[in-house]
């Protein structure tokens, strides 16, 4: 069984492979020496697609032998998915079972909200565990552990007393007649040791009463720690592999002891390095401080790297995934560029979303040589695949195109629209705007050396669709905000975000948003369809030359509003879109 422990989420998933040894039987074999990790993956090509092979990172390196040694209060954010897809993927690559379980041992920092989010987060991403557990399940089982440990002389009270006078005091703790902080027990270990991890951990606290648990309410005054619980409940459970990042490889001493010494099944755990990213934040408290400072409007916004906030700017799930497999499993910590994300993400809808045109900034133009009243409806493709369908849009004399497309002198190095320059329509190879004139048909006029994206003027066909645009920008200046001197505060960017009230969209739009969600879920999870078109970021589509772009929940059905995703060659840090 694997577990993860994302010290910020109070999460453990966990996963039983169907052939694995008897948990009540003899224990997984142990290391002798520490293996070297894996060499460092290669840069992966990105002109190339990315592997759509879920299994990549189980069938060798790092997890295959992993698996040859025993066979078988935070929002989350993007690098616990690394440690989700290594958890429910390794037990399901080796047919076992994965569970959820939270950890509520401190009842004062637990949130309902959290415990929703993450659970919430991981059905996002396509995993479903076989049960939901709590560490709070085992709470009278785990006081008993706690007094054998005392009873095998395993433990202490910290307050100074004879090993006798300790004992009558033992019930006086549990039932409260301390006050926070005057008395813990801690786990007799080795304070010789040198993994400070055997430093004689605090196995139980006192609480404050005021703080009511969420699952237990007022029954306990004293709650065990993550040290003391995580073991033993995985033991309680069953577990036979625990794969977690390395920040917990000390502490693999130090359950191994707790396990022997009280008598219960010991499992393997095994490490694997953590994912960062740069440009950004990803603690909880450096996330609260950007929203109580009004940087962030919450735990969802889009500039954020929280799972949430990813999804609400847009970003399917299985772009998240082959990102993660992309990067492979090794003991190395890994920090990952942003761009290098975005890219991912390009890739992926480059292949998996309808193409519409978008005007982000228009300025209208009027095609002086066609009549007023003149329509004509152009049929355009969905995508380069023919099996995603074409749709149709109307042609007038006048239409929009981005204010950036044109310029009002001429230049060597400007190939759109300008005095004494020719620019073509996309889509409509017969036409081409040339400064206040249009020329057609036999009329002698050079080939365009570009073709502009645009949307016609055409109220009896309900075109253009307006809409409201959010432009996302890294919301740090530099690459990594925790350095500066001065604090990640001082590192804002002013242009993080950036609104284009009076974007055009063609009327294509209609039919995207009747067929959500974009892209089709996979097979396996084609039941989830029916809630998949009630999210509105299922709404997905490549502004052509633009960016890509998913609705936004602020939306109406009168007001659309949409976020941008990505664009479509991801921009650097010092340009707006």
């Amino acid at each position: 069984m694997d577990s993860t422990k994302p010290t910020a989420n109070n999460t453990t998933g966990k996963s039983l492979p169907a052939n694995a040894k008897n948990p009540n039987g003899s224990n997984p074999k142990k290391e002798n020496t520490a293996k070297s990790p894996n060499p460092k993956p290669k840069a992966a090509d990105l002109s190339k697609a990315v592997p759509n092979d879920p299994d990549s990172m189980f069938k060798g390196g790092f997890l295959a032998d992993v698996y040859s040694e025993n066979p078988p209060n935070g929002f989350l954010h993007l690098g616990h998915t690394k440690a989700i897809m290594i958890n429910f993927g390794f037990a399901r690559f080796h047919g076992g079972d994965c569970y959820l379980r939270f950890d509520d041992t401190n009842s004062t920092g637990e949130e309902e909200k959290y415990f929703v989010a993450i659970e919430e987060m991981i059905n996002w991403l396509g995993f479903k565990p076989v049960k939901i557990t709590h560490s709070s399940d085992n709470f009278d089982r785990l006081y008993e552990l706690a007094e054998e440990l005392i009873n095998r002389d395993g433990a202490y009270k910290k307050r100074l007393w004879p090993s006798a006078v300790a004992a009558k005091a033992r019930p006086a703790m549990r039932d409260g007649k301390y006050e926070p902080h005057e008395a813990v027990l801690r786990m007799k270990q080795n304070l010789e040791d040198n993994n400070p991890q055997m430093w004689d951990l605090t196995a139980y606290r006192v609480l404050d009463e005021k703080h009511k648990h969420h699952r237990t309410g007022n029954k306990w005054r004293i709650y065990p720690t993550y040290d003391f619980t995580h073991c033993l409940c995985d033991s309680f459970e069953g577990v036979t592999h625990s794969l977690c990042t390395t920040e917990f490889e000390l502490s693999r001493v130090s359950y191994e002891w707790l396990c022997d010494k009280v008598a219960v099944y010991k499992l393997m755990q095994r490490e694997f390095g953590r994912l960062n990213i740069s440009g950004t934040v990803l603690s909880k408290r450096k996330i609260l401080a950007l929203i109580e400072n009004n940087h962030a409007r919450d735990w969802d916004d889009p500039r954020l790297y929280t799972l949430i906030a990813l999804r609400r700017r847009g970003v399917p799930p299985e772009a998240i995934l082959s990102f993660i497999n992309e990067l492979g499993v090794t003991k190395a910590e890994t920090t990952i560029d942003t761009k290098r994300f975005e890219q991912c993400i390009c890739r992926y809808l480059e292949v998996t979303v309808p193409r519409l045109m978008l005007v982000l900034d228009p300025i209208s133009v009027v095609i002086e040589n066609i009549p007023e009243e003149y329509t004509e409806m152009v049929e355009l493709p969905f995508s380069k695949d023919p099996a995603s369908g074409v749709h149709t849009v109307p042609f007038t004399r006048t239409v929009y195109i981005e204010r950036s497309d044109f310029r009002e002198s001429a230049s060597k190095d400007f190939f759109r629209l300008a005095p004494g320059t020719s620019v073509g329509l996309l889509k409509l190879l017969w036409c081409a705007l040339v400064m206040k004139s249009l020329t057609r048909g036999g009329t002698t006029f050079k080939k365009p050396k570009s073709y502009i994206h645009w949307v016609a003027e055409c109220p009896s066909k309900n075109s253009p669709v307006k809409a409201t645009v959010r432009v996302f920008n890294p919301l740090f200046k530099s690459d990594d905000p925790n350095a500066l001197p001065d604090g990640f505060l001082s590192d804002i960017n002013p242009r993080s975000e950036e609104v284009f009230p009076n974007a055009m969209i063609e009327t294509g739009i209609e039919e995207i948003k009747r067929n959500a969600p974009w892209p089709r879920p996979r097979e396996e999870h084609s039941d989830d369809v029916a809630s998949a078109i009630t999210r509105p970021e299922t709404v997905r589509f490549q502004g052509m030359r633009v960016a890509y772009f998913g609705l936004d929940r602020d939306s109406t059905e009168t007001n659309l509003i949409l976020n941008r995703i990505v664009t479509c060659i991801p921009a650097s840090r010092d340009a707006p879109r």
